[in-house]
């Protein structure tokens, strides 16, 4: 796709945003649904590219999952309902569909193949392939299975004691996955709690699980019943929002059915440690996942340290965080993040690389950034790499320049809000 013109030097932002469905749990809503009894229902569901790619794989996987807008109909016959694909299972730019699924996948006692775009190409498989080799997966794939093309051969598992290199809900969700299809118990240690939505999926679909502190318990054998899902907005589109709402003079936004679980609130930490105007009205209905709406409004800003147990429940935030850094009085220092080289980009340096183009002052630092404020951004020619929360954040950066921006490969932003810029250019005056 030709080079995006940005809107720029804009007055405000003023208006409410009803906030599409959350990607992880529109994810795990599709898997869970696939390997319950029964037939699930969903509704919210993201269409965004990634979600999309885990109802491909589901489908030639055997699964009969029938679509109408933002609503599914899953009909499961459990982890053994599933059958040996005809096909190469394309995950695309999916790096939650490719490491759960191998988790599933491990267990299923035929063969399958997986592979991605030029991104999850270069992604490391091998904190997922190796602990489910050592349950008893057969796993294979370049450079000794680290890299896509991946080949699973799956079958009876065993059990598993394992304690995360990396805070990863990823590599924690696919173990679990495993562990329920593993004969006796498996325990699972975090080194730093990360996002709960498989746990509460298991809950939700009738199974049980154990959490103790960073210490997760599953028993193998369960066997799920098909339930009814609603997906709560995504805190992390919201982010968005949230921030250019922030830090844009005059602004006011109302955000609609925003998720709240407290695994994923790291950004409204930071927001008010930086002291943003932020309202939160928490829905006192929604045991499942809680939800609420938010109120942010334009405010003057103050730099801060991000660092540590609180970087998991972030770490898609920090490319947005980092513009919003630019904006505020001080220095914000981000570290302990060393986990955003491995995303769809190297997340420092594509940050750091294309704030700088629009005067941003900021710095890469091994596990992080030094960012300075306050920068007066101008106009240039951007890239979001191929990563979608690049691309966003750079939509949001342009706004505050005078000058033209383009923006390259804007088409990576349909990965998990395909109505992005129609709700930015609805909010602005």
């Amino acid at each position: 796709m030709a080079a995006l013109t940005l809107k720029t030097d804009i007055g405000r932002l003023f208006g409410e945003v009803t906030i599409p469905g959350d990607k992880s749990i529109s994810h795990r809503s599709v898997m869970f649904g696939s390997v319950a009894h029964g037939v699930t229902t969903v509704t919210n569901f993201l269409n965004g590219d990634d979600c999309l790619s885990t109802i491909s794989c589901f489908r030639k996987l055997g699964v009969r999952i029938e679509e109408s807008n933002d609503q599914l109909r899953i009909f499961g016959n459990g982890f053994e309902g599933l059958t040996e694909p005809n096909e190469l299972l394309d995950v695309g730019n999916s790096g939650t569909t490719i490491r759960l699924l191998m988790g599933i996948l491990a267990g299923r006692p035929f063969f399958s193949s997986l592979i991605g775009d030029e991104s999850i190409g270069k992604r490391p498989m091998t904190r997922v392939t190796n602990p489910l080799s050592n349950m008893g997966a057969k796993i294979d794939g370049r450079h000794n299975g680290s890299y896509t093309p991946l080949s699973i051969r799956g079958g009876h598992l065993k059990s598993i004691n394992y304690t995360l290199p990396v805070a990863s809900a990823q590599v924690k969700s696919a173990l679990i996955l495993a562990g329920l299809q593993a004969d006796g118990v498996s325990q699972i240690i975090e080194p730093a709690e990360t996002r709960d939505h498989t746990e509460r999926m298991i809950r939700r679909f009738g199974g049980e699980i154990e959490k103790n502190n960073k210490v997760i318990t599953v028993k193998g054998g369960q066997k799920l019943t098909a339930a009814s899902i609603h997906v709560p907005g995504d805190i992390s589109s919201a982010a968005f929002f949230l921030v250019a709402g922030a830090i844009i003079s005059g602004s006011e936004i109302h955000l609609k059915n925003v998720g709240l679980n407290s695994t994923r609130t790291g950004i409204i930490e930071v927001l008010q440690k930086m002291g943003a105007d932020l309202e939160i009205h928490e829905n006192q209905d929604n045991k499942f996942e809680p939800t609420g709406d938010l109120i942010i409004k334009s405010s003057s800003l103050k730099g801060t340290i991000i660092e540590g147990d609180l970087i998991p429940k972030l770490i898609d935030e920090v490319p947005i965080i980092a513009l919003m850094a630019t904006q505020a009085e001080g220095d914000t220092i981000i570290k302990d993040a060393e986990e955003l080289k491995v995303k769809e980009t190297n997340r420092i340096d594509t940050v750091v690389q294309e704030l700088k183009k629009l005067g941003a002052s900021i710095e890469a630092t091994k596990d992080g950034m030094v960012i300075h404020g306050k920068s007066k951004l101008h106009g240039g020619v951007v890239s979001s790499h191929g990563d979608h929360r690049i691309g966003m954040m750079l939509a949001v950066a342009a706004l505050l320049s005078k000058e033209e921006v383009l923006l390259e490969k804007p088409e990576a932003i349909s990965v998990s809000y395909p109505n992005f810029f129609e709700h930015l250019n609805n909010l602005i005056q």
